[in-house]
């Protein structure tokens, strides 16, 4: 590619960042990363009535857990700047100017009633309202109080090319006029984002397939601006689990940083996100940032829905949560564990590798210990009676006998370690029946119908302390 490659992702500041928005992000910023091209982030404020305090500090932190930076923006400027729309207004109101002195925009003399008045008797004439069916033949001077729409004068059939989707085209039944700038001085969307891409040098727009519709509307302010337009990519909508409709905020799409709250790896929120709508070409399910860069072709991008499957993300999560390197997924675990508990580091090493079996994300161990599920690590158990017998033992004796050759058993080894333990125990679970010697064995060192194995517990906490809690089992019975 000669020319440069600049991409954006725009934002409006009106609520949480969901998934949908993130991935429109992720792929212009990888489409930018691949081609050695420029990203962008752009707040599109123009909507006042619609904008939530606060959310353009969202966007920024969401977009930074994941890793997705930009080279021009809000907080570190750039050649380009500002870059939030409301502080651009004298630029939107030039180009609207320019148009309406060439008489292709004109000012809306109508009140909402007046509008509505003209939208009934279209209906009474079963025919969709258009508003340039009623545009004023002599409209006032604009003077910045009146709305200011574009002249569609020659109502005509577009056809263009989108990079994901190929050709499509639209009838001039998608055209009207169609309002620029509004009575209180902001522009429209339709408008603003067409001037932004036009000053930033916008070379391709990642977008979601709710702008097909808007498309003409585009391309016929394009032309009365006298502008080449920038390359589209339109991507495929999320679809919920059942793949029959699309993810929205209704639907159960939440804010990115619920994820990160959840205690999720945001490489694996990265990943996940990249192979909705898109793969690579082979087999390959897991990539780290810089694989998936290299690999993104935007040939490869998919037209139909792809699935928000949280049981994939959550594989997907366990498995970075095994990739980190043994520092790291103790620090992690260190953390969580010592909100309620004192850990020593030998403890901790003992632990961590049954604790990462348990969970597939750190928010899960967080909710762990706060039920008490690790507490039998750090304090003797409480244990009940009835837990103990193994359903398919008479009666408690012969669960009485079968914990005391478990400690003459026990008593015999030096050598605590994880093979030694199951050489030693498991004949005698085949010879007395392994539920009969496993199950009140875990039972007598966690106090908990489910827990790990009794071998890695027995390894944990060592041969004294396992004898102790097995005999304090043989007493209750």
């Amino acid at each position: 590619m000669d020319k440069k490659i600049i991409t954006r992702f725009a934002p409006s500041p009106t609520g949480f960042m969901h998934v949908g928005g993130v991935r429109t992000a992720l792929f212009a910023w990888l489409f930018a990363k691949k081609n050695n091209g420029t990203f962008i982030l752009r707040i599109e404020d123009t909507d006042k009535e619609r904008e939530v305090e606060g959310s353009i500090e969202h966007i920024i932190e969401s977009l930074k857990w994941l890793g997705i930076n930009w080279d021009e923006g809000p907080d570190i400027g750039g050649p380009n700047a500002p870059y939030i729309q409301s502080e651009r207004l004298d630029t939107y109101k030039k180009y609207a100017l320019e148009l309406y002195n060439k008489g292709l925009a004109y000012a809306d003399p109508y009140s909402k009633e007046e509008l509505e008045i003209f939208r009934k008797k279209s209906e009474e004439q079963k025919k969709a309202f258009l508003y340039r069916d009623y545009r004023p033949e002599n409209p006032p001077k604009w003077d910045g109080t009146q709305p200011l729409r574009l002249k569609i004068s020659d109502p005509k059939r577009y056809t263009w090319n989108d990079l994901a989707r190929g050709e499509l085209s639209a009838g001039p039944e998608a055209l009207d006029d169609f309002i620029l700038m509004k009575s209180d001085g902001f522009p429209t969307y339709n408008f603003a984002h067409i001037i932004d891409d036009l000053y930033m040098g916008v070379t391709h727009i990642f977008r979601a397939d709710e702008f097909i519709s808007s498309t003409p509307k585009f391309l016929a302010l394009y032309e009365a601006l006298g502008i080449n337009r920038p390359e589209f990519v339109t991507l495929p909508p999320i679809m919920g689990a059942d793949g029959k409709k699309k993810l929205g905020k209704r639907d159960g799409a939440k804010d990115v940083l619920d994820y990160k709250k959840e205690g999720y790896l945001p490489e694996a929120i990265l990943n996940f996100l990249a192979f909705i709508g898109w793969n690579p070409g082979d087999n390959r399910e897991i990539m780290n940032v810089a694989e998936i860069i290299e690999a993104f072709d935007i040939n490869k991008i998919q037209t139909g829905g792809g699935k928000f499957n949280e049981e994939k993300l959550l594989w997907l999560n366990k498995e970075y949560i095994k990739k980190l390197d043994k520092n790291t997924l103790e620090h992690k675990i260190f953390r969580k564990l010592s909100a309620k508990y004192s850990v020593d580091k030998n403890l901790l090493e003992k632990i961590s590798p049954i604790i990462l079996e348990r969970i597939n994300t750190f928010g899960e161990l967080e909710q762990y210990v706060t039920a008490g599920e690790f507490d039998y690590f750090f304090q003797t158990p409480i244990l009940n009676k009835d837990m103990l017998k193994w359903k398919n033992d008479k009666d408690f004796n012969i669960t009485k006998s079968n914990l005391e050759q478990v400690i003459e058993t026990l008593g015999k080894i030096d050598n605590f370690a994880d093979n030694t333990l199951k050489t030693t125990l498991m004949p005698l679970a085949e010879k007395n029946g392994k539920g009969s010697i496993l199950w009140p064995l875990r039972v007598a060192l966690s106090g908990k119908e489910k827990s790990p194995d009794p071998f890695s517990i027995l390894l944990v906490l060592g041969k004294e302390e396992s004898i102790k809690r097995i005999q304090q089992a043989i007493n209750i019975l």
